[in-house]
């Protein structure tokens, strides 16, 4: 398994947006299936000690996947998203907003826009993902909230789940 995996972390406070480039040692239709597929998404999805379980997910533009962050003393924490584009094997976007169980929205937060690029790169797959949010102030709170570091955990977990593909 390589362990050298790109992966660029930037923050745009101008755009208030993050930008995410990581590496997979994996061909594209694995990487693509692990971020599009319940059963994959929620084996990685969540930073350990957290578990992702996804109540419903339609992968189609309009639909969703309503999902909890279940910690080990069982809280969850509820969030979906809601697709807006998809390019199969190519690209797909998503608003992120935190719910309660039934995916009614909670205000406190507002909502992150992804776009998600898929590319393969001889035996990797290049993801260049840009999350954006509508103020500085609202994804200041994200990354306080240990974004990157949650999120550089689960791409780790997603490394171990496509070697043992």
């Amino acid at each position: 398994m390589k362990t050298d995996l790109l992966m660029n972390f930037s923050v745009d406070k101008e755009n208030k947006r993050v930008s995410v480039k990581r590496e997979f040692d994996a061909p594209l239709s694995n990487v693509w299936s692990a971020w599009t597929e319940p059963e994959i998404l929620d084996l990685w999805w969540a930073p350990a000690p957290f578990k992702s379980e996804t109540k419903n997910m339609e992968f189609k533009e309009g639909g969703r996947r309503l999902y909890a962050m279940v910690g080990p003393d069982g809280a969850e924490r509820w969030s979906y998203f809601e697709y807006s584009s998809i390019s199969p094997k190519t690209n797909f976007k998503h608003s992120a907003t935190f719910s309660d169980s039934e995916g009614n929205p909670n205000s406190e937060f507002g909502s992150s826009f992804w776009d998600i690029t898929f590319s393969e790169q001889g035996t990797s797959t290049i993801v260049d993902i840009v999350i954006k949010r509508d103020s500085f102030e609202e994804l200041q709170k994200i990354i306080e909230m240990g974004f990157k570091e949650g999120f550089t955990s689960a791409m780790q977990g997603l490394d171990k789940i496509l070697a043992e593909k």
